[in-house]
């Protein structure tokens, strides 16, 4: 008798694990995937502020096209990629936060452009966002570690790998992709 209510607790107090060890895969996953919409939704206000951004360069530095050309470049190639794919997402930012960073260093030679209420509005805005994607990429990466340490660490691995949680990518730069830990340099 007393045997079988020492199993039957066991038993019990197991499922109560899981249960609650699984319920915890899915808080964080749903944690890291409202994280990611956050990044998408600064994203978008990104890619629909750079056409006004370089409608607004183009007046004052028609002759700088190909450093425009570029950031057109970059926010179309940013906008193609699969939002589910972490890694190419973070390497095309990347890429258009390069040529912004080019566009900004390009205002520095137009007195008139930098005096431009309209300019000086869209590189706030532009500023005010990038600051907020990378607030929410801080956010995004807090919540993919705790859940990464969480599927990692015994026992609740075993209930990672029962129920196929998988560890999230981190939104960083790419090793390789050294060129945009670079400093940008415009020449004339």
């Amino acid at each position: 008798m007393i045997v079988t209510i020492v199993v039957v607790v066991v038993a019990v107090l197991c499922l109560m694990y899981v249960i609650g060890t699984y319920n915890g895969f899915i808080t964080l996953r749903n944690r890291t995937q409202e994280a990611w919409s956050d990044i998408e939704v600064q994203m978008k206000r990104r890619y629909d502020l750079i056409p006004n951004l370089v409608e607004t360069v183009k007046g004052y530095a028609a002759h700088e096209s190909g450093t425009l050309e570029k950031v057109i470049q970059a926010r179309n190639m940013a906008m193609a990629v699969n939002p589910k794919d972490v890694k190419k997402m973070a390497e095309s930012e990347n890429i258009l936060s390069g040529a912004l960073k080019s566009v900004f260093a390009l205002s520095e030679n137009y007195p008139t452009l930098q005096a431009n209420q309209n300019f000086l509005e869209l590189q706030h805005e532009l500023r005010d966002t990038e600051d907020k994607i990378q607030a929410a990429r801080r956010f995004y990466n807090g919540n993919v570690m705790a859940f990464n340490t969480k599927a990692e660490r015994f026992p609740a691995n075993i209930i990672a790998a029962m129920f196929h949680f998988e560890k999230q990518p981190f939104f960083e730069l790419a090793e390789a992709d050294q060129a945009a830990r670079q400093a940008v340099k415009v020449q004339f």
